[in-house]
C-alpha cells in the first residue's frame, strides 16, 4: 500500500513518499519551499513511471543546507547557492533544477493583483519601515490613478532560514543603498520590522489575513493563495508581468559553465522583459556519498525530471533549464563517485 506524494500547503513541512515498509529505491531530500510544487509534480509522475519514491520535506533552504551537511538526507535543496569555498570545504556538489521568480504580495483594500507598481528603492524603504503608510507620496507617484488608503504598512517576512529571503534581500541590496548598508543579503537577516511566517505558504497566509500587509513569495504561492502581487520596476525601467517569459528573460545571459560551483544569481538582470527578482533553485549532494545507491537514485530522479518534467514545470510557472545546461550538469554528476567510479551515468 502506498500514499501518493502529498503537497501539504500551510504545514510546517511538505512530505512525500510512502507509508509502509521502506524499499531500496526510496530516497529523501529536504530544504527549499520555493521549488516544492514542481518537486511534488515530478515525484508523483516519477513514482507512476518507475515505482521509485521521494520523501521531500519543505523546511526552508537553511534547513536543507543543515540536513545535507548533517548527512540526514540524500540531497539538500536551497535557493541560496553556496559559495565555491563552502562547497569545497563540505565536499558538496551543487546544481540547478529550475528557475522561478519572487513577487511582492500585498493586502490593501481595493488593490487587486497587478494593480500596484513598486520600484526597488520604494520596496526597500517599505521593508526597512521607512515608508509607514500606503498613501505615502513615494508610492503614490508610481501609481497615478490608484486609490491608496491611509493605512499602516505591516511587513511580513520569513521566520526561517530561506533561499527565497536570500534572493529577495539580494535584490533589495542591489537596488536600495540603505538596505545594503543596514541589513544586507542572506537567507536569514535581522529584519528591521515586521512579522515572521514559516515558508512561502506561511508568508502568504499572514499577508492574506493582515490588512495593510506586504510580503514576498515565490510566484506560484501568490497564484495558489489568490493574494495580490505587485509589479516591480526592472533595470530597463519597465514593469514586466511575473511569469515564465520574464523569468526566462532574466536567465537569458546566465553564466552557466563559467561560474565556479554553479554559483549564479539572477538579480536585476538587464532586458526590458526581465523580472528583476528571479533565481534558480539548487540541489546539494556529496561528491563522495555515504550511500552510493541512494545518491544514484537521486540522480536518476533528476535526470528523469530533466527529460520528462519540463511541461509540468511550465504549468507551475517555473522555467526549465536549457538542454545545454542540463547536459553540462549531467557531466558534473560524474564527480559524484564511490570507489573511484561515478554512482550514476546518464544515458
Amino acid at each position: 500500500m502506498f500514499r501518493k506524494f502529498a503537497y501539504a500547503f500551510g504545514a510546517a513541512a511538505v512530505v512525500a513518499g510512502v507509508v509502509g515498509i521502506a524499499k531500496a529505491d526510496n530516497f529523501t531530500g529536504a530544504g527549499a519551499t520555493f521549488p516544492a510544487p514542481v518537486y511534488s509534480a515530478w515525484a508523483q509522475a516519477y513514482h507512476g513511471a518507475t515505482g521509485n519514491e521521494l520523501n521531500y520535506q519543505a523546511i526552508g533552504s537553511g534547513g536543507g543546507i543543515r540536513q545535507i551537511k548533517a548527512k540526514t538526507v540524500d540531497f539538500g535543496a536551497s535557493d541560496k547557492p553556496l559559495q565555491p569555498a563552502e562547497l569545497n570545504a563540505a565536499g558538496l556538489l551543487q546544481f540547478p533544477t529550475v528557475i522561478g521568480g519572487i513577487v511582492p504580495i500585498v493586502n490593501i483594500p481595493g488593490v487587486t493583483a497587478g494593480k500596484l507598481r513598486l520600484s526597488g528603492p520604494v520596496l526597500g524603504d517599505l521593508f526597512l519601515g521607512k515608508i509607514r503608510r500606503w498613501d505615502d507620496a513615494a508610492i503614490a507617484r508610481l501609481n497615478p490613478g490608484v486609490k491608496l488608503p491611509s493605512l499602516p504598512v505591516t511587513v511580513v517576512h520569513r521566520a526561517d532560514g530561506s533561499g527565497t529571503s536570500f534572493i529577495f534581500t539580494s535584490y533589495l541590496s542591489a537596488v536600495n543603498r540603505d538596505w545594503a548598508a543596514r541589513v544586507g543579503a542572506n537567507d536569514s537577516v535581522n529584519w528591521p520590522t515586521g512579522l515572521g511566517g514559516k515558508g512561502n505558504d506561511g508568508v502568504a497566509a499572514f499577508v492574506k489575513q493582515t490588512s495593510g500587509s506586504i510580503g514576498y513569495v515565490e510566484y506560484i504561492y501568490a497564484r495558489k493563495d489568490n493574494v495580490a502581487w505587485t509589479y516591480v520596476e526592472n533595470k530597463a525601467h519597465q514593469y514586466p508581468n511575473p511569469d515564465p517569459v520574464s523569468f526566462a528573460a532574466a536567465a537569458a545571459n546566465a553564466p552557466w559553465g563559467r561560474a565556479p560551483g554553479n554559483y549564479v544569481l539572477l538579480i536585476d538582470e538587464p532586458g526590458a522583459k526581465a523580472w528583476p527578482i528571479s533565481g534558480a533553485t539548487f540541489l546539494l549532494m556529496y561528491k563522495n556519498p555515504g550511500n552510493a545507491q541512494k545518491a544514484a537514485e537521486v540522480l536518476k530522479f533528476v535526470d528523469w525530471s530533466y527529460k520528462n518534467g519540463d511541461a509540468a514545470a511550465g504549468k507551475l510557472d517555473y522555467v526549465p533549464l536549457p538542454l545545454s545546461v542540463k547536459n553540462m550538469i549531467r557531466k558534473q554528476w560524474l564527480q559524484i563517485t564511490a570507489g573511484g567510479k561515478p554512482v550514476y551515468v546518464s544515458k
